[in-house]
């Protein structure tokens, strides 16, 4: 089978690569057929293998498995924890600040969420990149992000 693979390899019917030192005219390519169209049969003596390019039956049309959007999911919900605290910590520093205290309480949540949009956009993007690496995703997780952040600084101050 391998020898088989190997003469076919070096058969040189193909019109756009030529193996060096193998100019044997006896194996030039096939000629289309009188009335324009190439012929379906394969060449004498060669068997057929066909390549399957449609997905298999059942398939889902993406790549991402289960797997990976529940450790996606799970991460998230450890940075959400992480933000939590974050924002309580942020939160009691702006009081200590002499913040007002429900100043500081919004500058707080805003900053949980501005973390946690752009958390969701880093998780999305290592889950699917090619799915969800879009403007109309990632940017608007992006750009709420960053809003929540900038609103976050701008109210815990004085």
């Amino acid at each position: 089978m391998t020898t088989n693979a190997i003469l076919l390899a070096q058969a040189n019917t193909d019109p756009g690569f030529k193996v060096p030192g193998n100019e044997d005219k006896a194996t030039s390519p096939a000629a289309p057929s009188g009335d324009g169209t190439l012929s379906t049969t394969p060449p004498a003596g060669e068997t057929a293998s066909g390549m399957e390019v449609a997905p298999v039956a059942g398939a889902p049309a993406t790549d991402t498995s289960t797997r990976d959007i529940a450790i996606g999911g799970a991460v998230f919900v450890v940075l959400l924890v992480v933000f939590f605290f974050a924002r309580n910590a942020f939160a009691n520093h702006l009081v200590r600040r002499r913040v007002a205290p429900s100043s500081a309480d919004t500058a707080g949540w805003l900053l949980f969420f501005g973390l946690a949009f752009l958390s969701a956009a880093v998780v999305l993007g290592f889950v699917n990149s090619t799915k969800f690496l879009n403007v109309a995703i990632t940017g608007t997780l992006l750009v709420f992000g960053i809003a929540a952040i900038a609103g976050a600084l701008f109210t815990g101050r004085r």
